[in-house]
């Protein structure tokens, strides 16, 4: 099976479009100054204030039949107060003079009341992003004036050519076209101003094949800032359908210890793990198994972590962090070594540390191996797999993230000398954190963004796998 390349859908649905918002930054701008000057007034120490809009278009089909249409337009205004080291927050989604005055005294209300955290405050001045970066061009904001029909129309063609595939395809638990764009400006009284728009889009399918006792589901989507970059609905439908299709008559196998190849998007998961273990809030609260972890070989020498917050539209891409913290490019891991947590101020204050510019999450995390070649694609990993599992579903929220301990419901393939024997189902797949990433023997070249975090399949040398 081939994974379906980005292409531009159908060219009616590319219109031109205006913002579509229903207000302005300048607007936004002035609501925020408004929350800053009535904490001032009530005698607040410092103050942070955020509003934003979202607004888009979801329309969802199944079995040739239009199911849901649904327009969303959201706003939200939040405030943040300071009285020393004691914080409030509320918000409201109502932008009137007098319920802003409200939810600033709701929030300086709570702070009276809150005990005091000496590491509760602001960014510090010299953290924040220079004015000259927060307004990095990154492309992020592309919205798509596309009608309920157009989507219906997109959405029942991505269906269409998923039942089209096989006649054992005889079913579908729906097709869905999602068309999303938001924007929002912040300010705070250390002195940082900013703002920008993004968009996010996606189309994806989930087709059953076979009957009776014998029915598999699958899906596939495509997700982009821009429409014009997602996979056309014939290439979604088409790989959807070939995954069901591939995994009917699935088998239990026999508990096994056995090399383990974990498929892409899957991957993005075991990358997401190792970021929630290195995470501020994890490190503090010492719950987490690589606590002190900085500086300490984690991965084998063959394993890069690398961040980049300024990839052009790219999902994980953000000219400052949700604090207004100045964000950069660096090394996450190096020759399998941490060189750097996810901090957010506080959580950097409460370790002995400086941000990291990470109080919202990562940017664009990209895992790669210096032992790929660009010929690794997914048969070169199954032949390096050998006889072992190839894991392409997970299931259940197996994850101790203070022992590291690993187990999940898992469905594949029994892969024997490098090819793909029979699909498996109702396993459990189950490792050692620590273990798992210390044993990760190669990367494909097979990589997959999966929201912010690019990775190709990744092979673990060992793991327990329960079956009958």
């Amino acid at each position: 099976m081939k994974k379906p390349q980005s292409t531009s859908p159908r060219p009616s649905t590319n219109k031109p479009a205006d913002s579509g918002f229903a207000y302005s930054r300048s607007v936004f701008e002035s609501l925020v100054d408004t929350a800053l000057h009535e904490a001032k007034k009530l005698g607040a120490t410092d103050c942070g204030a955020e509003v934003s809009e979202g607004c888009g278009l979801s329309v969802s089909v199944r079995n040739g039949e239009l199911e849901n249409v649904e327009r969303n337009r959201d706003k939200s205004l939040g405030v943040t107060v300071y009285l020393g080291h004691r914080r409030g927050n509320a918000s409201t989604s109502d932008f009137s003079p007098a319920a802003i005055a409200q939810t600033v005294r709701a929030a300086y209300d709570i702070a009276r009341f809150t005990a005091e955290d000496p590491f509760a405050s602001l960014p510090d001045a010299a953290d924040i992003a220079p004015e000259a970066e927060r307004v990095r061009k990154l492309d992020l904001f592309h919205p798509w004036a596309i009608t309920s029909e157009d989507a219906a129309h997109l959405a029942l063609e991505c269906e269409s050519s998923a039942l089209s595939v096989d006649k054992r395809i005889a079913n579908s638990e729906g097709a869905a076209v999602s068309a999303q764009q938001s924007h929002f400006f912040s300010a705070h009284t250390r002195g940082f101003r900013g703002g920008y728009a993004s968009s996010r889009h996606s189309m994806s399918v989930s087709p059953i094949a076979g009957r009776g006792d014998d029915m598999q589901r699958d899906a596939w989507y495509s997700s982009m800032r821009n429409a014009g970059e997602l996979a056309s609905p014939q290439a979604i439908g088409r790989y959807a359908a070939e995954r069901a299709l591939s995994r009917l008559h699935s088998r239990k196998i026999p508990t096994i210890e056995c090399p383990v190849l974990f498929e892409s998007p899957l991957a993005a998961g075991l990358l997401g793990a190792f970021v929630q273990a290195i995470s501020g809030g994890a490190l503090y609260r010492k719950s987490t198994f690589l606590l002190d972890s900085l500086g300490k070989q984690v991965f084998p020498k063959h394993i890069d972590i690398a961040e980049d917050p300024f990839v052009l539209r790219g999902k994980g891409s953000s000219p400052f962090d949700d604090e207004g913290v100045r964000v950069q490019a660096r090394k996450v891991v190096e020759a399998g070594r941490v060189q750097g947590y996810f901090l957010s101020s506080y959580s950097a204050r409460k370790l002995g540390m400086r941000t990291t510019g990470n109080s919202g999450g990562s940017h664009n995390l990209t895992f790669t191996s210096r032992l790929t070649q660009p010929g690794d694609d997914l048969d070169a990993m199954l032949q390096k797999l050998g006889t072992g599992l190839f894991v392409t579903e997970l299931m259940g929220q197996g994850v101790n993230y203070v022992t590291g301990d690993y187990s999940r419901g898992a469905s594949g393939f029994w892969v024997e000398k490098g090819r793909i024997a029979f699909p498996v189902q109702e396993i459990t797949i189950a490792g050692s954190m620590k273990e798992m990433l210390k044993g990760i023997e190669a990367v494909g070249a097979d990589a997959y963004n999966y929201g912010a975090k690019t990775v190709g399949s990744i092979l673990v040398n060992r793991m327990k796998v329960a079956g009958s």
